[in-house]
């Protein structure tokens, strides 16, 4: 397969689906179910960039979830106050967290740094927006978007190796979820000897590996 030429199809597709809106929203949906009873407090994610799906509101919705959790620390639930994540010491209370990447240029590394709504944000030297001077975090879940994928749960990337070198650093390695639209099935896709498959991939049609 030429992943060069594969990878552009899918990300030119993607772009210009006329039902993203609609797929993203089941997408969301399949995320926020299959997050019910995981045991994970610290949650790696991505800005969406290229048409990718979005996984931030999932992720706001599972930390509101912890704010009216008692067993994860959280504070009960009342009529008339439900907590609102507004403010950096809020969000430091919180009993989840997720993180968004950091490149580190000189090893093309990721490291995750605290996101929540309304934090401070600047671009990296990709154009991508990232947290600023929020702590840094260490997931043990972590959601990675896909261009492709094909059997064996093997993810198309964007061909840096960002993720590939990040997880070979990290002990214990995270759980690794793959996040992308069903359009990205690749059944012809060969693993490279450096690539290292994910643990689950989910589309908007639900759990698309394993399965």
């Amino acid at each position: 397969m030429d992943k060069q030429s594969a990878r552009k199809a899918l990300i030119e597709q993607r772009l210009n689906l006329p039902d993203r809106l609609q797929r993203a929203e089941l997408l969301q949906r399949v995320l926020r179910i299959w997050l019910v009873g995981r045991p994970d407090t610290v949650i790696g994610a991505y800005w969406p960039i290229k048409g990718e799906f979005d996984p931030l509101p999932a992720l706001y919705r599972w930390q509101e979830d912890a704010l009216l959790a008692p067993s994860l620390g959280g504070w009960p639930a009342t009529a008339d106050a439900e907590p609102q994540l507004a403010s950096e010491s809020l969000a430091q209370r919180l009993p989840r967290k997720v993180g968004l990447p950091v490149v580190n240029k000189a090893t093309r590394t990721l490291s995750f740094h605290a996101w929540y709504p309304g934090c401070p944000m600047e671009e990296d030297a990709y154009g991508i927006p990232k947290p600023k001077d929020t702590e840094l975090v260490v997931p043990t879940l972590l959601l990675v978007p896909c261009v492709g994928w094909g059997p064996g749960g093997y993810r198309l990337g964007y061909g840096g190796g960002f993720y590939d070198r990040t997880l070979a650093d990290y002990k214990p390695k995270p759980v690794t979820v793959g996040l992308g639209y069903s359009l990205g099935w690749l059944p012809d896709l060969q693993a490279e000897p450096h690539d290292v498959p994910l643990d689950a991939i989910l589309s908007e049609q639900g759990v698309a590996w394993p399965g």
